[in-house]
């Protein structure tokens, strides 16, 4: 079940007013959202998920813009996953794998699977840690490990190395590209054809509507995507999130230069002004690539899986 988006960005209040109820288990939100906002409302929503009876998961997908600035346990969330490949490990924008522990609130702890890691400070040797397995609600034991040891030991580094001031300065710093850039694109005439799906301030990322450059340009955010390739850049995600028409997600990180933001602008307003002459220069690229365009929907709907067999 799927809750509104409002029209300022924010959930729905009454939208998901009216779908909780005593049948729904769990509301799974991240926050920023997907959009970059962050959601205002968190404290009502948090009291109504909880007035039913329901549990409030955090997806850490966008954790990059609040760490050490807030905590989701504060904003009423009982469940945490920690996506250590967007946030910590690579950091954000390593592409994976996927890996990151879950943490719960007091109220789900017991439900912990078994055994645990506990520490002693009065063992023979001063601290100590043990497992432990006396919690006779835990759902049991799991497999010995899950996900890559790589994410996690680089997570680990990562985090040891910028300390908690490090990860607040890393946070507020993408949190500043991506209002720099947005800020940019406005002064390069950029958001007159690409316009923000909300008028807000933005966190760590922000999402552009193509839907007038496409009508007045006559190119399409793929189109878009694909000429940013001949400018030297891995365009953004397009098309998502899915309430936005021609969406262009961007999020420069708190890794990125301000030359390479600046350049970043400007090739989208090259290509602004190109296509306002000729659009055919977007509708061919990339131009440059070892690979050109696919046919993307002949690929689709004519799929061929070819196996090769070498007989020894």
């Amino acid at each position: 079940m799927t809750v509104a988006v409002a029209a300022d960005g924010d959930l729905d209040l009454a939208d998901l007013r009216a779908k909780l109820s005593d049948d729904i288990a769990c509301l799974m939100l991240t926050n920023p959202s997907t959009l970059g906002l962050f959601e205002r409302s968190i404290d009502a929503i948090a009291e109504l998920v909880h007035d039913v009876g329901a549990t409030l998961y955090y997806d850490g997908a966008n954790l990059n813009a609040i760490m050490g600035i807030c905590r989701p346990g504060d904003m009423g969330f009982d469940i945490v996953h920690l996506n250590l490949h967007k946030s910590f490990g690579q950091p954000h924008g390593g592409g994976g794998p996927g890996a990151g522990p879950i943490a719960v609130s007091d109220r789900l702890a017991p439900y912990l699977p078994d055994p645990r890691i506990v520490r002693h400070d009065d063992g023979p040797g001063g601290v100590v840690y043990d497992l432990s397995e006396d919690k006779p609600d835990s759902i049991g034991r799991l497999r010995g490990f899950h996900g890559p040891f790589a994410v996690a030991a680089s997570s680990y580094a990562y985090i040891r190395l910028l300390g908690g001031a490090g990860l607040r300065d890393a946070s507020q710093t993408a949190v500043l590209n991506a209002n720099y850039l947005l800020a940019r694109l406005t002064t390069l005439g950029v958001t007159e054809y690409l316009p923000a799906a909300y008028d807000r301030t933005c966190m760590h990322e922000f999402v552009l509507s193509g839907v007038p450059m496409r009508r007045r340009l006559g190119i399409s955010t793929l189109d878009l995507a694909k000429r940013l390739l001949d400018y030297g850049f891995h365009p953004p995600t397009i098309y998502f999130p899915l309430l936005v028409d021609e969406a262009l997600l961007i999020e420069p990180t708190e890794t990125e230069t301000k030359e390479t933001l600046d350049a970043f602008a400007e090739a989208i307003a090259d290509i602004l002004q190109e296509a306002v002459n000729d659009r055919s220069i977007a509708h061919m690229a990339p131009h440059t690539t070892p690979v050109r365009r696919l046919d993307e929907i002949r690929a689709a709907r004519e799929l061929t899986v070819t196996q090769r067999w070498d007989a020894p």
